[in-house]
């Protein structure tokens, strides 16, 4: 059975939760939409090992950046009207200026990167860490995202984050390059 906690745990023993993400763990979190799986996005290590459980060889991962400043910083923002829209349910697809800033297993060598804030307190768990987290949804590729702490507890990860089941929708992805919007509400 996999470690499960509450916001409430990861609160009160935030300096322990942030060391274990450090030291590689890779684990299921809630945000304001789904759950996600995440990990240190610097960290190939862990990276990799999240494209494993979602038997996604090509496809890059988003991640939860720890503010707008840090997006700022790592990409190419030509219209910053789009970071109005964070925090909340949305993902840009921004050019990535720093290639540096995650693992090139996340990004699978492109040029531009996915990144989210959610209107929701992971968010603050990620200020904290002060790098960005994978967040992709739990679910093998191409299948339907996993709500429940039993559908959860199928993925082999180091802990689950748990707040009860979700019944919301992944994010909205917004191609800051191409205008295109995916909704996937």
């Amino acid at each position: 059975m996999i470690p499960t906690h509450t916001p409430d745990d990861v609160r009160a023993r935030l300096q322990e939760f942030l060391l274990h993400i450090a030291s590689g763990a890779v684990f299921i979190h809630p945000t304001d939409t789904i759950y996600g799986i995440g990990c240190d996005a610097t960290n190939t290590t862990s990276v990799e090992r999240i494209r494993l459980l979602k038997q996604r060889d090509t496809k890059p991962f988003s991640v939860i950046a720890p503010s707008k400043k840090w997006i700022l910083d790592n990409c190419r923002i030509k219209d910053q009207s789009a970071l109005d829209k964070l925090p909340g349910p949305y993902t840009l697809i921004v050019p990535l200026a720093n290639k540096n800033a995650v693992s090139p297993a996340a990004t699978m060598n492109l040029d531009t990167l996915g990144v989210r804030i959610p209107a929701h307190w992971i968010s603050e768990l990620v200020a904290f860490f002060a790098k960005p987290i994978i967040t992709t949804s739990v679910n093998l590729s191409g299948q339907k995202p996993a709500n429940t702490l039993a559908e959860l507890q199928k993925t082999a990860t180091d802990f689950i984050i748990y707040e009860g089941e979700k019944t919301g929708n992944p994010s909205t992805i917004i191609n800051t390059i191409t205008g295109q919007i995916l909704n996937r509400r």
